[in-house]
């Protein structure tokens, strides 16, 4: 078949290590036979973001912003061990903080849902969306170990000079301290970011955080969600009879255990890292879920919402196979094909995407899947296959797929 022809390129951050090696296979396999792909590219693997002094990340944020669309890999985020490992001139920040900091905006995350992956909750029923807002608090934070006793305070000065001290703690030896900050704007962006999405997808929105506790902080997103509703999307909601409502985050988590799901559930940033995670797994699998980056401006990042695989990617590298689910790394990849086309109006490559996402759902549903799906899936006379064959097996039912539709 002819390829489908793209017009503008989309910006692509590759990742680290088997994520990095599934990236290729999708595009070998998957991407390259049936389209144009035009993407521009940043490694942002964790030696090349070593080499550049992490300039590479801010250069595809920024590429991001101009083109409007971006599809990443999975990246690791060093850690001590990691410095060693790599050889690190420092130890890096997320490479996800840094990209949504400059891009500020929030990410969705759903779970891919297939016939044969129960959740393990058993009353859910519909995919329950995590809104995690993509900026501050403990993503750039700024932390001081304390090595003796004294008075630590938390200081604001204005530009006009004045200061205000607050005393966070006087320390009788050894100890930590943390700064975290938010801004309004960036809040009001967040809030926004879901009302909008609430109604893209006709889903209530819930709202948590813990207010109680952080009077002031907190609270403050609390305040500001309900002014954005209240002033700009309360008729809105109740002509599509979606409602919003707001919930400490401990009640909020009693709630959705308790729910059938089918709604828009919004946290704080890390609130959010660790509840998309909770959901997928009681979904199914960290693999079986898409994440997307979505800023005011409307421009949209498409990732997996697992980490590198590590343990598989050291048994890649002794020669032994793998059996690595690539399910979240094809759908981020469809996601960005899909929003470049809607963008682009290039209907091809919209029907392209839904297509290679029908291919991949189908793979499973037919049995055919990864070692992670296999142990838990309620199908019978399962395959468990390795990582190239399920992309393989993908590729089939795609090239079949696309097949029909040109005779």
């Amino acid at each position: 078949m002819e390829k489908i022809q793209m017009t503008t390129p989309l910006v692509e951050m590759d990742g680290d290590e088997m994520t990095r090696i599934l990236w290729k296979m999708i595009k070998e396999e998957l991407l390259y036979p049936f389209i144009d792909l035009k993407t521009e590219y940043y490694d942002l693997g964790l030696e090349y973001r070593d080499k550049t002094g992490d300039k590479v990340t801010v250069d595809s944020a920024l590429a991001t912003k101009k083109y409007g669309v971006a599809v990443k890999c999975a990246t690791i985020t060093p850690n001590k061990e990691r410095v060693k490992e790599y050889n690190l001139k420092e130890m890096w920040k997320s490479p996800n903080a840094t990209i949504r900091a400059i891009l500020d905006g929030t990410v969705f995350r759903a779970p891919i849902l297939v016939k044969g992956i129960e959740p393990y909750v058993r009353s859910w029923k519909k995919p329950i969306t995590i809104a995690r807002h993509a900026y501050g608090d403990v993503y750039k934070a700024v932390e001081l170990s304390i090595l003796e006793s004294g008075v630590c305070e938390l200081v604001y000065t204005s530009d006009l000079g004045e200061e205000t001290r607050v005393p966070i703690h006087t320390f009788d030896g050894a100890g930590i301290v943390q700064g975290q900050h938010n801004t309004i704007q960036s809040i009001e962006n967040f809030a926004r970011c879901c009302f909008n999405y609430g109604l893209d997808t006709k889903q209530d929105v819930w709202f948590a955080t813990k207010d109680t506790i952080s009077k002031q902080y907190d609270h403050t997103f609390k305040d500001v969600f309900q002014e954005v509703f209240d002033t700009e999307y309360k008729e809105a909601f109740e002509k599509e009879n979606i409602t919003y409502f707001y919930t400490l985050i401990d009640d909020a988590v009693a709630r959705v255990i308790k729910s059938e799901g089918g709604y828009i559930w919004a946290c704080k940033n890390y609130d959010g890292d660790v509840m998309s995670d909770m959901v997928a797994t009681a979904f199914g699998s960290l693999a079986m879920m898409t994440s997307v980056l979505v800023n005011p401006d409307g421009v949209y990042e498409y990732e997996a919402a697992h980490g590198t695989v590590q343990r598989h990617y050291y048994k890649h590298l002794k020669g032994e196979e793998t059996s690595t689910n690539s399910v979240a790394t094809i759908f981020a990849w469809s996601g960005a094909l899909r929003k470049r086309g809607q963008l682009d109006k290039l209907n091809p490559l919209v029907a392209f995407a839904d297509k290679l996402e029908q291919a991949t759902i189908e793979t499973i549903e037919s049995g055919i899947m990864t070692k992670d799906l296999a142990s838990i899936t309620t199908l019978e006379n399962v395959k468990e296959v390795n990582s190239e064959t399920f992309i393989k097996e993908i590729r089939k039912r795609l090239e079949h797929s696309l097949n029909i539709a040109k005779a």
